[in-house]
């Protein structure tokens, strides 16, 4: 692959090992979509949700493309008495990321990240790589050298 994403560019320059998977020239536009265009368990391919609480802190949590994040759970995790989803117009201004193509590396600045437990199943998962069309696969601990997170429980 010729094409390199900013969050491609920050992995080569800290030296992490990842794969990456393009699925620019297809028709897939949903979390599932994408793990089946690229032949993967959708269950280790993680979209990327950016809310903000109420304390209008913005947390970003990881969940497997098939599940939903549970808004309780979530705000239990980081604390907050409740959060809600950013919208998606202010997506692009806040963390640098458009609608599909949020990765949790490469924000605008670096946001609480909580990633859902059932990563931990898995040695790698696969994520946005901060363009729509492509994708990143790591693992958590390749992940811990870019970014902080946490770990729990937070989809429905």
């Amino acid at each position: 692959m010729d094409y390199k994403t900013n969050v491609m560019r920050a992995l080569d320059k800290l030296k992490i090992k990842y794969n990456h998977y393009s699925y620019a020239d297809t028709d897939a536009i949903s979390g599932l979509e994408v793990a089946q265009v690229l032949g993967q368990n959708p269950d280790r391919v993680f979209k990327t949700l950016v809310t903000v609480g109420k304390t209008k802190q913005i947390y970003v949590f990881m969940i497997p493309v098939a599940e939903e994040l549970d808004l309780k759970k979530a705000a239990k995790a980081v604390n907050e008495k409740s959060i809600e989803m950013l919208k998606s117009k202010d997506l692009l201004k806040t963390v640098g990321y458009v609608h599909g193509g949020c990765s949790p590396i490469g924000m605008k600045k670096l946001f609480p990240t909580t990633i859902h437990r059932s990563a931990l199943d898995y040695e790698t998962i696969i994520f946005s790589a901060g363009k729509i069309g492509y994708q990143v696969e790591l693992s958590l601990d390749e992940l811990s050298k870019i970014i902080k997170f946490n770990i729990a429980e937070v989809s429905v």
